[in-house]
């Protein structure tokens, strides 16, 4: 089970959306996605987003599940989701995450291989404790995803998880797969 916290913009405070965390777990939610907020990444108040994102990502290492940070690309700009990945990577996010599915847009192969790029370079801005083992932070793909091609062509460039709502017609065998008597009446 997986709950959003901060739907659609990110806009609530981190004390509603550390909240919202913390009563979805209490709940059963064994994952949680948040809204960073866009209203601050677009006003470049990096002390806020960082300070929001590290709230919900600490509420959800203290309960022991996974916390993925949604940034609703297509509202940012390349700098803008270059920074939120990064930011989401220091504070230990388990994922960056493209869309919520609300919005304009969806996921990109651009934005997937941006993202990817990004929490993949964090100790150039902060450097790392080398004595202890960094997270893996993860890319999900997610909004707009039609086809089994689009996917993999996610996959390919640095999502490790899907997000679709079309999984299940891409496994259906189509009519011609199937076996004749299943077509016979």
């Amino acid at each position: 089970v997986c709950a959003v916290v901060g739907f659609p913009l990110g806009a609530t405070t981190t004390a509603v959306k550390s909240f919202e965390a913390m009563q979805a777990i209490e709940e059963g939610a064994c994952e949680i996605d948040m809204v960073v907020n866009v209203g601050r990444v677009k006003a470049q108040d990096w002390d806020y987003v960082l300070r929001d994102i590290g709230a919900v990502v600490g509420v959800c290492k203290n309960a022991g599940v996974a916390c993925k940070v949604i940034l609703e690309t297509s509202l940012l700009n390349d700098e803008e989701k270059k920074a939120v990945s990064k930011l989401s990577a220091l504070v230990g996010a388990d994922f960056v995450k493209t869309s919520t599915g609300f919005s304009s847009g969806g996921a990109t192969v651009a934005d997937v291989k941006l993202m990817y790029s990004s929490v993949r370079t964090i100790g150039e801005i902060v450097p790392l404790d080398q004595s202890k083992p960094q997270a893996h932070v993860q890319v999900k793909a997610s909004g707009g995803i039609q086809t089994a091609s689009e996917a993999e062509e996610m996959l390919r460039s640095g999502a490790t998880r899907i997000g679709t709502s079309r999984a299940a017609q891409w496994c259906a065998p189509s009519a011609s797969q199937q076996p004749a008597a299943a077509n016979a009446y």
